[in-house]
């Protein structure tokens, strides 16, 4: 939520600083996965939320990105990329080449599919920032976060995954 720059004022008009807060999130995440098993692999979604085919924010990644990207002990990012809300892919310019992005490209809110080409060619742009073998593609949330689900039927469900397999198998093989 705190790449929202609304959600940043409500935020600095309560009295607190967003980028302060960034850093007490990634903190709490580390601290949080600490001292599990050896081979334990962690990724973190980054959520906008997803309610009956609605978001809850907007915003490129560029405000959390630094802190999130290069102190965060996990091997992956899952984020949303569905829309232009999530801006460009510039931000990943800041991931360490030790770790992986999943780009949630493919909408779980609507149950239009994405053609193939288009995705293709996102993940081309990504592939300026990060090294396309270190990236992967998905859905850009759950099919049903909430009880209320979102308005697509099983079919579209399973003709989106189908598709992130299928662009997958294209660029990665």
């Amino acid at each position: 939520m705190l790449c929202d720059p609304q959600v940043r004022e409500l935020v600095r008009s309560d009295g607190l600083d967003p980028t302060r807060l960034i850093g007490l999130y990634v903190e709490a995440l580390n601290r949080a996965i600490e001292g599990a098993p050896p081979g334990t692999v962690f990724a973190v979604h980054m959520c906008r939320g997803n309610f009956k085919g609605r978001h809850l924010s907007s915003g490129g990644y560029d405000d959390v990105a630094e802190q999130l990207f290069q102190r965060a002990e996990v091997s992956h990012f899952l984020l949303e990329y569905d829309t232009p809300r999530a801006g460009d892919f510039s931000p990943l310019r800041h991931v360490p080449r030790t770790k992986g992005v999943v780009l949630g490209l493919v909408s779980s809110k609507v149950p239009a599919l994405e053609p193939v080409d288009q995705l293709r060619r996102r993940l081309d742009e990504a592939s300026h920032h990060v090294d396309i073998d270190r990236l992967g593609i998905s859905p850009q949330c759950g099919f049903a976060s909430t009880v209320a689900g979102n308005p697509l039927s099983e079919a579209d469900m399973r003709a989106k995954l189908a598709r992130c397999v299928e662009v997958a198998s294209i660029v990665w093989g």
